[in-house]
């Protein structure tokens, strides 16, 4: 029988990258991207040292075939099914069944039938490979890599489906396993010819491991032989911030967006990299029509509310971070920014609530400067709101993380004087004149007048 190709999704790589995904959902991407976990294996494909002599074809199994070229998946199902009830114990049968069955999206019953044609010829790799691309695209990452390594082990005169299965091992172990991945690449390329995907992988492997200045040489190699690579823009992007080339990464990006200029990818890095460089005007009209495109990408809703506050636009920010935390109600950052919105709001007990919710949980903070950020407002919205104990109770939260500061002694000064304890607010107000330096004239000409007052108290 003739080989037959059949590629069932050939989608290039900028069509599946995200700009807002969890680790998994990141390694599932790039799987899809590559094209090397997505495709199923050519139908019909054959080890010819393992073939019988040559017998005429049953007709109803070349009507099969003529159907799977013409991409005609449901005919093929029928005939196939029918054949394989006949002859199931056919592993080059079982196999055309199931990755017809693939390209229905019918997922168990494919992995049913891979398995039926491992189990009639454990030799056969096409169904090895093919069982472990599936597996992978359906995140059972273990499960792939182990079919797949055994996949590796197979002798084949069919190196390009060998080197299929060293080139997807290779992205499994690229995040955890990074040496093995660059192993299981070189493998991949003595066997078969390198494409685009391996000079980008190359370059992800090799920022994986620090070594910019090479990643850089991989991800230009790639826009040299196929200049309109998205992936390989946004990874060239991604190295130049890193290596503070600031410069060159927007050069790079609005040359791109240029022909591409409704790109989401390159456009969210153009506003991230603006966002960096603080050039936030610049940065909000750019994630304003990313937002408008993608409402329920819930980094992309972050973005634009952090840029709106960093704007002083508090009245729009506010609003984008109460729908996020309607679906992330426990996240401490979220309420912080928010509170720190509602402050400039002048939303005080709005504020308030929301930061004593954020404080309550402070292992869930990223970092202790971030709870020392949300304990910090906490006392300014808590001292706003007269109400000193909680004053006094963020102020003992700030100082365990951050050094003392002049607006936390000042705060704590006039949390103890409303709670009329005179010698604690006397000597909370002298240090803060100490340190104060005339940097805070309102609060130094408080304290001085207070202090006056609390001299002249018994």
């Amino acid at each position: 029988m003739p080989e037959k190709i059949h590629i069932r999704m050939n989608r290039s790589a900028s069509q599946y990258r995200s700009f807002s995904l969890l680790p998994l959902l990141i390694l599932s991407t790039v799987l899809l991207a590559t094209g090397t976990l997505h495709a199923q294996l050519p139908a019909g494909t054959t080890d010819t040292t393992a073939q019988p002599q040559s017998t005429p074809e049953d007709p109803q199994r070349a009507e099969a075939n003529a159907a799977i070229d013409r991409q005609d998946y449901p005919t093929a199902l029928k005939l196939l099914t029918a054949l394989a009830e006949k002859s199931p114990n056919d592993a080059h049968l079982l196999y055309d069944l199931g990755f017809t069955e693939d390209a229905l999206d019918q997922t168990s019953a494919a992995e049913a039938s891979y398995r039926k044609a491992i189990a009639a010829d454990p030799n056969f790799l096409e169904p090895h490979v093919a069982l472990g691309l599936l597996l992978a695209r359906s995140g059972k990452l273990a499960d792939a890599r182990a079919e797949l390594d055994k996949a590796t082990t197979i002798t084949s005169d069919n190196p390009i489906v060998k080197a299929r299965a060293y080139r997807a091992l290779a992205r499994i172990d690229q995040h955890t396993r990074p040496a093995d991945a660059s192993d299981e690449l070189l493998a991949a390329l003595k066997i078969s010819p390198e494409t685009s995907d391996d000079i980008l992988l190359a370059g992800e492997l090799a920022e994986a491991s620090d070594d910019l200045p090479s990643a850089e040489a991989s991800y230009r190699r790639v826009l040299a032989v196929d200049p309109q690579n998205t992936a390989a823009t946004a990874a060239l992007t991604h190295i130049l911030i890193r290596q503070n080339k600031l410069d060159q990464a927007e050069t790079q990006l609005t040359a791109a967006l240029e022909k591409s200029p409704d790109d989401p990818i390159l456009n969210a890095q153009l506003a991230g990299l603006y966002e960096a460089q603080n050039k936030t005007a610049q940065a909000i009209p750019i994630v304003e029509k990313l937002h408008a495109a993608h409402p329920q990408d819930a980094n992309l809703t972050r973005l634009l509310a952090r840029l709106y506050s960093r704007d002083n636009q508090f009245d729009k920010a506010d609003p984008l971070y109460a729908t996020l935390i309607s679906t992330s109600p426990q996240d401490p950052t979220l309420l912080d920014d928010r509170a720190d919105a509602l402050i400039h709001l002048h939303r005080f007990a709005e504020a308030e609530a929301l930061l004593k919710r954020a404080v309550a949980q402070p292992d869930a903070f990223p970092s202790k400067e971030d709870l020392g950020s949300a304990a910090s407002h906490l006392a300014y919205a808590s001292s706003v709101n007269n109400d000193p104990t909680t004053t006094l109770q963020a102020i003992e939260i700030r100082d365990k993380v951050l050094p003392q500061s002049p607006s936390s002694l000042f705060l704590s000064a006039t949390a103890h004087d409303k709670l009329h304890q005179v010698k604690q607010a006397k000597d909370l107000y002298k240090q803060f004149l100490s340190v104060a330096n005339g940097k805070f004239p309102d609060e130094e000409w408080e304290a001085r007048h207070r202090l006056i007052t609390l001299e002249n108290m018994k």
